[in-house]
């Protein structure tokens, strides 16, 4: 079984099952709602990148399902959400974000979420070591709380990760001024504030905070 395996590829790690109970300080399973519709179409068109992720905030056709609508008057209380997709080869921790609003995800395929919780960042720091990491089998669906640290999937199977990921609308996008207006020091763009890991290049250059101390989680799955 794939959750056995990775047990022992990562024995670096102690790595939960989402439907654990212990999950439930970051979130809670959702099974309120079909996503038959939205699975099928992910499968059938959105591509695994050969390299790295692809992040998709807002995809129509998705938008378009009958569950949108039923998330935003029956889980979003009326609230407007995007609906999109992170597919991708990723397996490090790299940075870790959190939203005012909870965040959705669907998982099309197994994943591993690295998570951690806001309260524990201290003066601008947090300790990689206090990150868990929970195993999320194909099909799960997951509320994160606004509170909770998270930031991409990370790959079990050689082939990558489809994740549908569901936010308040405009999460994500770019903002409308420098962010060295409202002196934020996480704030990376709109409705997301940020935590890299200084190794993480890609982020430092975009002007994230590096504010990840130790070492940069891997998920081993050879």
């Amino acid at each position: 079984m794939i959750f056995e395996k990775l047990i022992r590829q990562n024995r670096h790690l102690v790595i939960k099952n989402a439907h654990d109970a212990s999950f439930r300080v970051y979130g809670s399973v959702v099974t309120d709602y079909d996503f038959t519709e939205a699975l099928d179409y992910m499968i059938r068109e959105t591509p695994i990148p050969e390299k790295g992720n692809i992040y998709m905030a807002s995809v129509p056709k998705m938008e378009r399902m009958p569950v949108k609508e039923r998330l935003e008057k029956g889980f979003y209380g009326e609230m407007p959400v995007q609906i999109g997709y992170c597919n991708g080869r990723n397996s490090t921790l790299n940075g870790l974000e959190y939203h005012r609003g909870s965040e959705m995800n669907v998982a099309v395929t197994d994943f591993v979420l690295l998570l951690g919780r806001l309260q524990d960042v201290i003066d601008g720091r947090y300790e990689s070591k206090d990150v868990e990491a929970f195993f999320v089998p194909q099909g799960t669906v997951l509320q994160l709380y606004e509170t909770t640290l998270h930031f991409s999937p990370c790959k079990v199977h050689a082939d990558g990760f489809r994740c549908i990921v569901i936010l308040p609308k405009g999460t994500n996008e770019l903002l409308d001024n420098d962010k060295s207006k409202y002196g934020d020091k996480y704030l990376f763009a709109r409705n997301k504030w940020l935590l890299a890991h200084p190794d993480r290049t890609p982020l430092m250059e975009k002007g994230a905070w590096p504010g990840i101390i130790g070492a940069n989680i891997e998920i081993k799955t050879d």
